[in-house]
């Protein structure tokens, strides 16, 4: 019954002060909503980043021929290191390689279906590359396999703004295709994907054939360069040394020569996003939090005015017997229950927010934010420690007037 009486009064005391309190409670909400909002977009943003760099393929290394710096058993440096097909299927023998596939690319190859002609690029390849690379096909299309890779045939797997632009919205799957005036039997389409780094042209603008077809179409004898991953991110330097080793075994080159082997290791730009994101997301955390504070000084200077308007009614209270725990714990519950109740109203704004942000469509700029319990967690409990600290010293000063000097003024 006490306690009722506790909060009927604090309420009453809330009322009569309504300007204070929605001030108190927008301060409150604001901070609330920028910890919650600034963590989720960052982490939405930082997905985004991870899935158009995942659109090149997930910790893959990609590899090109280049010159030796060092002589080596007797050879001179500077010779050119050149990759053929067999080349592949050595490397599948590096402990931990997961997959490699080589790469024949031809540019500016003519398309032609119907009467629209098109240049466009083409990729010879293994079946294995879209796994490696995230070539992934549409629902009932399929990518380039074994059959096609080993009898050479004329099949053709598209990019999905190639496809659009050549068929428009009609399914070019089971269609022809004409590539330098050789019809190809149209696969598959790829699925839309983002992509935010290549090193031959979007993959939605390309072409990819099995490698044994391009080989015999355009008489090529070397790779444009190999494609591999690994079995698991961590082990991409090892499979990099033993990938040293092979090669420079059939080459005679020095395997510790760096320069006979020009690679693009795409797992090292995944760290280089982790850092710099982990990093954006703490800075966005941290003024997140500074807001809070912000907020909870607004707090504390609101209760400390609040003490001095209600002096003579603290004075009167004292003088009826309330203790200075009980003033002291009025002012303190007061503080946390308008802390309470702007952060759940901060917090319900932000998931509103959050859940009705998708319908923009603007994923592909920011990403789609992401409400962790983590953020939310954390969230409550600075709120909770900023409204507790800012709650106290006020609560304290009311607590420590004199009942006589307080009905004085």
């Amino acid at each position: 019954m006490a306690s009722l009486t506790f909060i009927t009064q604090i309420l009453r005391d809330m009322r009569s002060q309504k300007l204070r309190t929605l001030l108190t409670l927008f301060g409150i909400i604001w901070g609330t909503s920028a910890v919650i909002l600034l963590l989720s977009f960052g982490e939405g943003i930082q997905l985004q980043q991870q899935k158009s760099a995942h659109g090149l393929g997930e910790y893959i290394v990609i590899m090109w021929g280049g010159r030796t710096s060092k002589p080596y058993q007797g050879l001179s440096r500077n010779r050119v290191i050149r990759f053929k097909e067999e080349d592949a299927v050595l490397l599948r023998t590096v402990p931990h390689m997961k997959a490699v596939s080589p790469e024949y690319m031809a540019w500016n190859a003519k398309a032609r279906v119907g009467k629209v002609d098109k240049l466009v690029g083409i990729t010879g390849c293994w079946p294995v590359y879209h796994e490696i690379r995230n070539v992934i096909p549409q629902e009932g299309s399929r990518f380039i396999n074994a059959e096609d890779l080993k009898y050479r045939r004329r099949v053709i797997f598209l990019g999905t703004d190639l496809a659009e632009e050549l068929f428009g919205e009609k399914d070019p799957v089971g269609e022809y295709i004409s590539i330098n005036s050789v019809p190809f039997l149209i696969v598959g389409v790829m699925k839309r994907k983002s992509q935010d780094s290549s090193y031959s042209g979007r993959d939605t603008y390309r072409t990819f054939i099995p490698s044994t077809t391009f080989k015999a179409m355009f008489g090529r004898e070397y790779l444009n360069n190999m494609v591999f991953q690994a079995d698991k991110p961590e082990r991409v330097p090892q499979v990099i040394s033993g990938v040293y080793e092979v090669l420079g075994g059939k080459y005679k080159f020095d395997p510790n020569d760096k320069e006979a082997l020009a690679m693009w290791d795409t797992s090292e730009m995944e760290v280089f996003f982790n850092t710099f994101f982990g990093a954006f997301r703490l800075f966005l955390g941290i003024i997140g939090v500074f807001t809070l504070i912000v907020g909870g000084i607004g707090i504390s200077n609101i209760m400390n005015i609040v003490v001095e308007e209600r002096t003579k009614e603290i004075g009167i209270k004292m003088a009826l017997g309330a203790k200075k725990r009980f003033v002291r714990t009025q002012f303190i519950f007061e503080t946390l229950l308008l802390t309470t109740v702007g952060g759940f109203l901060g917090f319900a704004f932000s998931y509103t927010v959050v859940n009705l942000f998708p319908y923009l469509k603007l994923e592909e700029y920011v990403g789609t934010p992401q409400m962790s319990t983590l953020v939310v967690v954390a969230t409550i409990s600075i709120l909770g420690i900023i409204g507790l600290i800012a709650g106290y010293f006020p609560a304290r000063r009311a607590s420590d007037l004199n009942p006589v000097e307080a009905l004085r003024l």
